[in-house]
């Protein structure tokens, strides 16, 4: 990059280029950053604060302003491109500022595959079910829990305050960018890292538990050779991104890039991946792990497969039957075919993975 505008953390609190600016910009800033000056409110949603932080002045707006004054001085210029926005929100703690806070009722969403729609809850989540009902509470503010359905309809109401604000956001930068004169030339990808249970099985935040809810993030992609809508129900990962944005602007990529092209996808075919490999690795023993967990899995257009290094349990779900993932069927027998196909599969897909650059002189 060129130019870097930072925001560092989440939350109304965020440093980096932002807490300069947010310091410059509000001389009382230490007074909007003490939790004592809370805006009142009802709600009992762990993590649930009213920033007493003005829209103006919260991250999103910073983001939004920057993006719109690059893309302003883009204005005449003939030069290609890249500009990477990105937002802290959504993100716990649930703490949209003014209007947003309120903009939608918790009474108007559905907590849908409460704990009890899954039929054999691997350890994780029975140790989260065990503590929320000894009242142990939550490990570290950076723990998925779970809580009662009202609390979580909260959480959903504040997220979707969260959203409505980065739509807005990102509204004003597409405004930006067809003011610029550059929009009939340029591509616009929006995705995200991660999700958020948000209720699926009672639990709140993320955690080494891949479920749909953490792993599944909205990719859009409009291509000014062909803004029509369109839907590919092909399979991509965040690592071909880069791969993809290289394609489309007709550049090779480099020696051993992880990611491949999505451009035959984006395009109506098939797409580059019959699988794909989802890792994580968890920065501290949570979820009654005795170690930080470890998980491996592969997800098809049928199954997902996942492995956690050291445990002689496992998760397979055929998502299919069971988009939901409420039935492992690791030990089930009819499935234990399925399950050793997969294991090699995911074995092979592990096996491949090194660091392919830089090739040697004699191979260059």
């Amino acid at each position: 990059y060129q130019h870097v505008d930072m925001v560092t953390g989440h939350g109304d609190r965020c440093g980096g280029h932002y807490g300069q600016w947010f310091r410059q910009m509000a001389p009382g800033w230490r007074a909007l950053h003490d939790p004592a000056n809370e805006v009142p409110h009802n709600y009992t949603c762990p993590q649930a604060y009213r920033t007493p932080v003005p829209e103006d002045l919260y991250p999103t707006a910073y983001v939004r302003d920057r993006a719109i004054d690059y893309l302003a001085a883009q204005r005449g210029e003939g030069a290609p491109f890249f500009l990477f926005v990105s937002f802290p929100d959504p993100h716990h703690p649930f703490n949209p500022p003014g209007r947003y806070w309120d903009l939608y009722d918790p009474d108007d969403f559905e907590v849908r595959l409460p704990y009890a729609a899954h039929r054999n809850p691997p350890p994780p989540l029975r140790w989260l079910y065990e503590c929320w009902q000894s009242g142990s509470g939550q490990a570290t503010a950076q723990t998925a829990f779970m809580t009662e359905e009202d609390n979580i309809r909260q959480a959903m109401a504040l997220t979707a305050g969260m959203m409505a604000m980065i739509d807005d956001a990102v509204g004003a930068v597409m405004a930006a960018l067809k003011e610029s004169g550059r929009y009939e030339e340029t591509v616009v990808c929006v995705t995200s890292d991660h999700g958020d249970y948000l209720g699926d099985f009672s639990m709140l935040l993320k955690g080494a538990l891949q479920f749909k809810s953490i792993t599944r993030v909205p990719f859009l992609w409009s291509d000014p050779d062909n803004r029509r809508a369109a839907e590919t129900g092909a399979l991509g990962s965040t690592v071909d991104l880069a791969a993809t944005v290289l394609d489309r602007a007709g550049l090779a990529p480099y020696n051993g890039m992880a990611g491949r092209s999505l451009m035959d996808a984006l395009d109506g075919g098939a797409g580059p991946n019959g699988d794909l490999l989802i890792e994580y690795n968890d920065g501290g023993p949570r979820l009654g792990f005795a170690a930080p967990a470890r998980v491996r899995s592969l997800v098809t257009q049928d199954h997902r497969f996942s492995v956690y290094r050291d445990q002689d349990w496992g998760e397979l779900y055929d998502l299919s039957a069971d988009p939901d993932e409420t039935h492992n069927l690791w030990d089930a027998p009819e499935a234990a075919a399925m399950k050793a196909q997969l294991s090699l599969r995911l074995n092979h897909r592990l096996t491949g993975l090194m660091d392919e650059s830089p090739l040697s002189e004699r191979l260059a």
